[in-house]
């Protein structure tokens, strides 16, 4: 049981970080504006998608948040992955570039496993 704590924790805070990371590049740096016009996409999504990756970032981290808000975190998270490598294809990036969303997409994978690993009840 330990290292599944361990496995979902460290894939948890890579999600996490990434996508706050992210959050605070779409709402600060003027390159990430410029990708989202490149990508085809309207300035207020850069900002929706932000607010998003920050609220489903505090709900994959705070243990108190309920099971079905976390699962609509997880699967937010995993359409916008899906999405951001299909943009980045679309719009004739390199592939190593598109292939980045991927990644992360099977790191958000391993958490999901794990998130549902550390919630079933020990049998004693």
């Amino acid at each position: 049981m330990k290292k599944d704590n361990i496995f979902f924790w460290i894939t948890t805070g890579i999600v996490s970080v990434m996508m706050l990371f992210s959050a605070f590049n779409y709402l600060t740096n003027e390159a990430m504006k410029e990708a989202f016009v490149h990508l085809g996409f309207p300035s207020y999504f850069r900002i929706e998608l932000a607010i998003a990756k920050i609220l489903g970032a505090i709900v994959l981290i705070l243990p108190s948040i309920p099971k079905q808000l976390k699962e609509f975190a997880y699967f937010g998270f995993a359409i916008t992955l899906v999405s951001a490598f299909i943009a980045h294809l679309s719009s004739g990036d390199p592939f190593s570039v598109a292939f980045m969303p991927l990644v992360f997409l099977v790191i958000l994978v391993v958490s999901y496993i794990y998130f549902h690993k550390t919630r079933k009840p020990q049998n004693s």
